[in-house]
């Protein structure tokens, strides 16, 4: 499975009832250029996850609807509500077991 580029206009068609992991990033910051690869990982090892990726200076307006202040931030949703957010970079081992825990 690939990370999905999310949107203002994508944003509520593609989030459904499925589990997701939304990293909130930019191209120029450095942590989120480190955890990109473990987000990637996490992506292709969980069919039943949606990845998905928000750009903050492309998306701005989605980002303040989630709070994003830092950045990485990576947030967690079941049922389209936030249940977990990580500021800053994370080990993929944390990430996990908030999967675990939807």
């Amino acid at each position: 499975m690939s990370i999905n580029i999310l949107s203002e206009s994508n944003f509520v068609s593609i989030i459904g009832a499925k589990p997701a992991l939304i990293d909130f990033n930019a191209t120029w910051c450095g942590p989120c250029r480190k955890i990109a690869p473990i987000i990637e990982e996490i992506a292709n090892e969980n069919p039943d996850l949606f990845v998905g990726s928000v750009d903050v200076d492309l998306q701005p307006n989605l980002a303040a609807r989630f709070g994003v202040r830092s950045i990485p931030t990576v947030v967690l949703l079941k049922n389209g509500e936030v249940v977990k957010q990580f500021i800053g970079a994370q080990t993929k081992e944390t990430y996990l077991k908030a999967i675990a825990e939807l």
